[in-house]
């Protein structure tokens, strides 16, 4: 079910890219801008596609380590992989004191799991294993190219939105109100942006629960991710990561202030946090 609610969610995402360049043909007479943003849209996540793990660690100052540098960690990711049954990731340390983690890029052949410093620091190797088991799932199931490839249709909206909002302030906006056209216009600068990322955020809140059930099946102790996410929680709300918003529903916590516990999260990254604990608590007491 939840594999299904992903690729409609995403199919969802696509139509609407092609819809708002169909709505922007409405206005202009023309018939070439769905069949352009369909084109741009592909053309994007191609780019994505094969930059993004080296995109990724520019942005967060990732530094690549070998088994010496660290071979407990590396020992942990090994065992969890071969477990998982996919290729050894690379692994990566992120030079921030704030416990938190990620995994990046296209495939689970070319895949990268990071983690801070402060997550080593912190977390206890029973806790740490769970998170890097929660990382490898992300991997396993292609979570970081199903959540790039929505990060980059929601940006080509989002960005076609402005676009139409700064065309209507300088002056664009007359032969709109002529033709009749204003809810069209409406909706290209608002409501589809909106959608989009409501969409894209629904996507990644759903790949999280998957990653957290998938993490807790692989150690066999989803009580250890459970108290992990708590632990990380309660440092990031004490301080946040510097991160890019684009990239915020990477992290196993969003790194800017943590997640609310419970309450309304239509417009949050990730899950509240005392959903996912619950759910796993829930599925500890299964697995027995």
């Amino acid at each position: 079910m939840n594999q299904a609610k992903t690729a409609l969610l995403m199919a969802a995402l696509t139509a609407l890219l092609v819809g708002v360049g169909h709505i922007i043909d409405i206005r202009l007479q023309s018939n070439v801008f769905a069949f352009i943003f369909l084109i741009f849209g592909l053309g994007t996540n191609l780019v994505t596609y094969w930059f993004s793990d080296r995109i990724i660690f520019a942005l967060y100052r990732v530094r690549p380590i070998q088994e010496q540098q660290a071979p407990a960690l590396f020992n942990m990711v090994e065992r969890l992989s071969q477990r998982a049954g996919i290729p050894m990731p690379k692994i990566g340390i992120i030079p921030v004191d704030i416990p938190n983690a990620f995994a990046t890029g296209r495939n689970p052949s070319h895949a990268s799991v990071c983690v801070t410093e402060g997550i080593m620091r912190y977390l206890p190797q029973r806790e740490l294993e769970g998170v890097l088991a929660h990382e490898i799932s992300h991997v396993k199931h292609y979570d970081t190219l199903i959540m790039t490839f929505c990060a980059a249709i929601s940006g080509i909206i989002s960005f076609v939105g402005r676009m139409a909002i700064w065309s209507l302030l300088l002056g664009g906006g007359g032969r709109d109100r002529r033709n009749g056209n204003a809810l069209g216009a409406l909706f290209v600068m608002i409501l589809a942006p909106l959608l989009a990322v409501m969409i894209q955020l629904a996507i990644s809140r759903s790949r999280e629960f998957k990653a957290d059930d998938g993490g807790g099946r692989l150690t066999g102790d989803p009580d250890a991710l459970a108290d992990a996410l708590l632990r990380i929680e309660k440092y990031a709300s004490m301080g946040s990561i510097q991160s890019v918003p684009a990239t915020q529903h990477m992290f196993i916590i969003n790194p800017a202030a943590g997640n609310r516990r419970g309450g309304f999260d239509l417009f949050s990254t990730h899950p509240a946090t005392e959903k996912r604990v619950a759910l796993l608590r829930e599925l500890a007491r299964r697995i027995g």
